[in-house]
């Protein structure tokens, strides 16, 4: 059948590659040289699976039947399916979730009234959005699938799922749900259907929990940092116990990236009328980590502060949302000379601050280095680095 992808971000393109060995699939963007890399099987993310599905489709090894355009007519006229990985971004201070890519392809499929089309939404949506498409557009030929990727290794986590979840009973969303199973290398991956709210809601909760958890290690951190104590011990200790487990347990400056901080603040903001306490605490001590990770950097009264690297983890080229972020703007709000060392950026500075992409010579400059992650690169200057990365991994 054919499939129409909106969107070649993680996401998308995750799905567009995996769906494309079994479908023709029809990758949709708006940013041409997006659409000249894929063509050309070069992947436009960093993402090791796609990496190599694109290389071996160059080689001839591999068979993907997947073309990107400009042009959303050709993508969509004809689609069994359209699947809408689009972004979307959640505005503290307007309360407002911005869905408006979702819904122009939605105008954009309607407008072609192709009754065989089904639109699949992948990207993150405020509970209830769903029917309220279903009734603004009076149609019902949509639903929420959510997705639960890792930036840079969203195809694997798409080829071997955690489970498939679809919200709706139809005869189309079951026929997804096993192409979807179909292509995955997980054959016993479990299928959940539910109402669309409900898959909203799970897409929200699972999301917030992870961020929980990275929340709750950072504090345990804290406490071991101002205390005295051996926090990698405690960690240990705690996350040998088989109820807790040791994933999700790393500390770093804050969760951050595509879908935390804002499927967190949207949970919130679905809270208006509900009690709750736990919920809040979650989007605030991310804050306050990000607070203390400065304060502690001040504390060393560092003539200059290295940042290393952008990115939010090791394998990612995102910068989106990173935890760093708020701690430069928090550094360059205390007036602390800074710069950063970031390679895959070409320009002189980033946010007013200079980059420095000689990495001998951001170590010499550097008094101290900010180090969310850390690598190999900087061990001989492991005296200047401030991390709280006590296990070396994401």
């Amino acid at each position: 059948m054919k499939i129409a992808v909106a969107g070649t971000g993680y996401v998308g393109l995750s799905l567009a590659t995996l769906l494309s060995q079994n479908h023709e699939v029809m990758a949709l963007d708006i940013v041409p040289e997006k659409v000249k890399m894929v063509n050309k099987y070069i992947s436009p993310i960093r993402d090791e699976y796609i990496e190599k599905y694109f290389e071996e489709a160059a080689k001839g090894e591999r068979t993907l039947n997947l073309k990107a355009t400009l042009d959303w007519k050709e993508a969509f006229t004809d689609a069994d399916y359209v699947i809408i990985a689009t972004p979307t971004d959640y505005d503290e201070t307007k309360d407002y979730f911005n869905t408006s890519s979702v819904e122009d392809i939605i105008e954009k499929v309607i407008s072609l009234d192709n009754p065989k089309t089904t639109m699949v939404v992948k990207s993150t949506i405020p509970v209830g959005y769903i029917n309220e498409m279903r009734r603004k557009y009076d149609i019902d030929n949509i639903f929420f699938s959510p997705e639960f990727l890792r930036e840079g290794k969203a195809l694997y986590d798409n080829l071997y799922p955690s489970r498939i979840i679809v919200g709706s009973y139809s005869e189309e969303a079951q026929r997804f749900a096993e192409i979807l199973r179909d292509v995955s290398l997980a054959k016993d991956v479990q299928v959940l259907t539910m109402d669309s709210k409900e898959a909203e809601a799970v897409k929200l909760f699972a999301n917030t929990y992870l961020a929980l958890r990275v929340a709750y290690f950072n504090e345990l951190d804290t406490y071991a940092e101002v205390k005295g104590l051996n926090a990698k011990s405690i960690i240990d200790g705690v996350s040998l116990d088989p109820r807790i487990g040791s994933h999700y347990n790393n500390p770093s400056f804050g969760y951050g990236g595509y879908c935390l901080p804002k499927d967190t603040k949207q949970l919130l903001a679905n809270y208006k009328d509900v009690p709750q306490d736990l919920i809040r605490a979650i989007v605030q001590a991310n804050i306050t980590r990000k607070k203390f990770v400065v304060d502690e950097v001040m504390a060393k009264e560092p003539k200059v502060v290295g940042v290393y690297r952008l990115t939010m983890k090791s394998e990612s080229d995102n910068f989106r949302a990173a935890a760093i972020q708020d701690i430069i703007k928090m550094l360059k709000a205390k007036k602390k000379k800074m710069i950063i060392y970031e390679p895959t950026l070409k320009d002189a500075e980033y946010e007013g601050v200079e980059i420095v992409n000689d990495l001998k010579e951001f170590k010499k400059k550097s008094s101290v280095i900010l180090a969310n992650r850390v690598t190999p690169e900087l061990e001989d200057a492991r005296e200047k680095v401030y991390t709280r990365d006590l296990f070396e991994r994401d």
